[in-house]
């Protein structure tokens, strides 16, 4: 990941100190980005993701890249399950109280949807759809409780306008966050909780990519942008950094129930998502599973370690 640095951000230094943000799969990719940018403002900033050396490990670095910035704290919790949600939240809380909360713990692979087990399809729901909301009640029910001002801002995609094609049950999980966006929007919005989404086109990670793009291809390497995206690149996690603190921060107040999508104008002009994929055959697709299966062993040999 390129260096990030303070030039990279919109906002005047200190615009988020006093808040406490907390971010779900914040430990890599683009939860670690918006971790960071909100820790360079001078928020305090707890990551959450369901490996703690992971977390831990990247709290220490961000903190000692930007010692004067805000704090950054890495907690274990695994979303999937929501008794350890309530307890992490408990935790959260004795450190006093959340102004914002980003829902960005994910997972997704490519498939054809005839070929997903109830176990595949359980491996996506549970963390997008079911952990994404139970975080959210948690977290929504002490703000009501106490008569906060907070903000929510779920990552989700543009899949969920136009659907996602070999990404079914990341398109279903990702919508009903959408839904949740808006439904919530109304009926907290007037108690002082906030609820925005992002949908981002292409912003490559390490991690995402293995998994939709097994074996390299257009935009493995950062590089190479899908032909659909008008703007002719892929995003920049600047980019998304200061969008997702432009939301999460009081300066947006009047920005209610809006998903943002944030991809050079892909999904207008080519519906984004997998389409292409229509043309793989067999053996294109077991070429994708065996890359995508060498992934996931290697992220457990490393859980292990």
């Amino acid at each position: 990941m390129a260096e990030f640095t303070k030039d990279d951000l919109m906002f005047r230094p200190g615009l988020m100190k006093g808040q406490r943000i907390l971010i779900t799969g914040g430990g890599t990719g683009l939860g670690k980005v918006m971790a960071e940018a909100c820790l360079m403002l001078g928020a305090d900033v707890v990551i959450w993701g369901r490996r703690g050396g992971v977390v831990e490990a990247t709290a220490e670095e961000l903190m000692a890249a930007h010692p004067d910035g805000g704090r950054c704290t890495g907690m274990a919790c695994d979303i999937r399950v929501p008794e350890a949600i309530h307890d992490a939240m408990d935790q959260v809380w004795a450190g006093g109280t959340l102004t914002g909360l980003v829902n960005n713990a994910a997972g997704n692979f490519i498939s054809r949807t005839e070929d997903l087990s109830p176990r595949a399809f359980d491996a996506i729901a549970n963390i997008v759809f079911r952990g994404s909301f139970f975080v959210t009640l948690d977290a929504g029910k002490r703000w009501l409780a106490e008569g906060r001002h907070a903000s929510v801002v779920s990552i989700l995609t543009t899949w969920v306008w136009h659907g996602g094609p070999f990404t079914v049950p990341s398109a279903m999980s990702k919508a009903g966050l959408n839904v949740m966006t808006q439904s919530l929007a109304v009926e907290w919005g007037g108690r002082g909780v906030r609820f925005n989404a992002i949908a981002p086109g292409p912003f490559p990670t390490e991690g995402a990519w293995a998994r939709l793009n097994p074996g390299g291809g257009v935009g493995a390497d950062g590089e190479k942008p899908d032909p659909t995206i008008p703007l002719g690149r892929n995003g920049e996690m600047r980019e998304l950094a200061n969008l997702a603190v432009y939301l999460l921060d009081p300066g947006s107040a009047y920005v209610n129930g809006q998903t943002i999508a944030i991809d050079g104008g892909s999904h207008l002009q080519g519906g984004g998502g997998f389409s292409r994929l229509a043309s793989w055959g067999d053996a294109e697709w077991e070429a994708a599973r065996n890359a995508i299966k060498s992934t996931n062993e290697k992220d457990r040999a490393q859980r292990t370690v």
